[in-house]
């Protein structure tokens, strides 16, 4: 085997990118406080073709030196938003006919690997701050939590891990 050189992988111009159809899905960061978390979600949501990525509260913006470091950038190509709070987000995002679901531990959540996307639906997927998790008051208004299955003595992982695993997942699972 051999490694593939940058200009043998198949990648869209900035052009392309913005004219490619997107998967259904905006990422909703909850007060996320690292900048190098959220430029490490939109990388992640250029890689999976996500529709957008809004920033909530205290979530840092597009540009910064530390977003732009892991974003390699992807900030250029993924649309995104910023709102003074996440329930101001899920209120419009509600309106636009999207289903709110916070990925959370919490009552009655569905694990990520039981969870089927329904077909023509729209998804706003929320991930919060990385001490204390999605507000209540998002988790409440929520239409569905969704819980990654973890096996050990830990029973979190950092957000841009989350929002991999959660993403690779939908965009896996709407593809087929």
């Amino acid at each position: 085997m051999r490694k593939l050189l940058n200009e043998e992988l198949p990648r869209l111009s900035k052009e392309e990118f913005k004219e490619e159809q997107k998967f259904p899905l905006v990422i909703v960061l909850d007060n996320v406080r690292s900048h190098l978390n959220v430029g490490s979600v939109f990388r992640t949501s250029d890689a999976f073709l996500i529709e957008a990525v809004y920033l909530c509260g205290i979530t840092g913006t597009p540009p910064h030196r530390d977003i732009h470091k892991t974003a390699l950038g992807s900030t250029e190509t993924v649309s995104w938003k910023h709102f003074p709070s996440t329930m101001e987000a899920v209120k419009d995002l509600k309106k636009e006919g999207y289903r709110i679901v916070s990925v959370e531990q919490a009552e009655n959540a569905v694990m990520l690997n039981d969870f089927v996307p329904a077909t023509g639906e729209k998804y706003a997927v929320v991930f919060g701050n990385e001490v204390e998790g999605v507000e209540q008051e998002v988790v409440s208004a929520s239409d569905m939590v969704l819980e990654i299955p973890q096996y050990g003595m830990k029973h979190s992982l950092n957000i841009s891990v989350s929002v991999g695993v959660v993403v690779w997942d939908i965009v896996s699972k709407l593809r087929k």
